[in-house]
């Protein structure tokens, strides 16, 4: 059954997110974003049945929404009350205990249902230019339920981004996601943006390689969404960053004291960790 979608947000993920289900689904697709000459574009791509107002949002199936943390909420909690019984919504913002403290039971109230989603798919760009249709080929999605998302809601769901490129998906629990996410993504792009600012970053060339191309890459974020995605999770990411602080010590101590056997030792732990986990 063709579906109204409506994409909020239509940046890398929101845009992204258009295009997929513009290429592979009849769903009749709609857009906002706070800049609107951006959603008019979309709809000038093709990407875009059409600008979503009140009445596309009111009447939509599915709500996709790619905001910053707080926005998403403030925009959701504004507009879930207008929206049809039974709809649902996905959130694809990289946080998920804050989402659903502040959204689940505004979902149960307003007969509408609420789903984490957390798409593990991105760029070192960010901004509509860069989206792809093909962005989350063989990517995993994470969905996480709550007391406003029934069973049947989350299964088609997951059907619906299984026919979207993506090769899996993932069920957890919003505590499970975000310590998850705190050593997967957050705590990389932390040391990413650490490890850059050594002096001799300004005399690379000539002298980096695959190594440093790997571990620089996402120091180029977008500041303002990662300083409120690390805020809105900095319990778990916190202990992680205090996780690989006591590592990087042990390393360092071994160096410094001239411990041969230590380090040897501490290189091999790692690499048989690596070996058995992929």
């Amino acid at each position: 059954m063709k579906k109204n979608v409506v994409i909020v947000g239509l940046g890398l993920m929101g845009g992204s997110m258009a295009m997929a289900i513009h290429k592979y689904t009849d769903c009749a697709v709609y857009g906002w974003n706070r800049t609107r000459a951006v959603a008019e574009q979309a709809v000038q791509d093709g990407v875009l049945d059409g600008l979503a107002g009140e009445n596309e949002i009111a009447n939509a199936d599915y709500l996709i929404i790619s905001l910053y943390p707080q926005s998403t909420v403030d925009f959701l909690l504004e507009h879930m009350p207008r929206m049809k019984k039974g709809a649902i919504i996905v959130d694809l913002v990289g946080v998920k205990r804050f989402m659903q403290d502040h959204l689940e039971q505004a979902a149960v109230q307003a007969g509408v249902h609420f789903i984490g989603g957390h798409p593990m798919a991105g760029k070192e760009f960010s901004g509509y230019a860069f989206a792809d249709a093909d962005l989350f080929r063989d990517a995993s999605m994470i969905l996480v339920p709550n007391a406003s998302s029934p069973l049947w809601a989350v299964d088609e769901m997951d059907g619906f981004f299984m026919g979207l490129g993506f090769a899996r998906v993932v069920r957890c629990s919003a505590e499970q996601h975000d310590h998850m996410i705190a050593f997967t993504s957050q705590l990389a792009h932390v040391v990413s943006s650490a490890y850059i600012k050594s002096p001799e970053a300004l005399r690379h060339n000539g002298y980096s390689a695959g190594s440093y191309k790997d571990l620089t890459r996402v120091a180029k974020l977008n500041e303002q969404m990662w300083t409120e995605l690390f805020l809105r999770n900095a319990e778990p990411l916190v202990q992680e960053i205090d996780e690989i602080i006591r590592h990087l010590t042990d390393y360092r101590d071994a160096i410094a004291n001239g411990q041969e056997e230590r380090l040897c030792n501490l290189l091999r732990e790692g690499r048989e960790r690596k070996e058995s986990i992929g």
